[in-house]
């Protein structure tokens, strides 16, 4: 049974770091990644990472403050997010797909499997 697990969420001030972790079990994927959602909105696409080619790609939004990486030997996938901006505040959820592909992933759609949220809250 394939189970994801997000840990790491909460309440930080704008500038400040925080480091979330999704704990995979179940099987391995080639491809995993975060999104987030605000309340009232549709889950926006932030960061994957794919273990065939070894890249990663993000969101504009994101890319050079936000870090994508897998522990293999801790079997987690983890965000590392700087200088955080209020306009990060969400739920943020880790996904996995079971496609095996070189094409970068980033419509909810392409995802199976899914971690039941982190909540990260940024003040200004």
């Amino acid at each position: 049974q394939v189970q994801l697990v997000e840990s790491g969420g909460g309440l930080v001030q704008a500038g400040d770091s925080l480091r979330l972790s999704c704990t995979t079990s179940g099987r391995t994927f080639n491809t995993m990644a975060w999104f987030r959602q605000d309340p009232g909105k549709g889950r926006q696409f932030v960061a994957v990472l794919n273990t065939i080619t070894n890249k990663t790609y993000y969101a504009d939004s994101v890319k050079g403050r936000f870090t994508i990486s897998r522990d293999n030997a801790e079997n987690t996938l983890d965000l590392q997010m700087n200088s955080l901006k209020p306009e990060d505040t969400a739920v943020y959820y880790c996904a996995t797909s079971l496609k095996y592909t070189i094409v970068v992933l980033i419509s909810p759609s392409d995802y199976h499997y899914w971690g039941q949220g982190t909540q990260v809250t940024v003040s200004s």
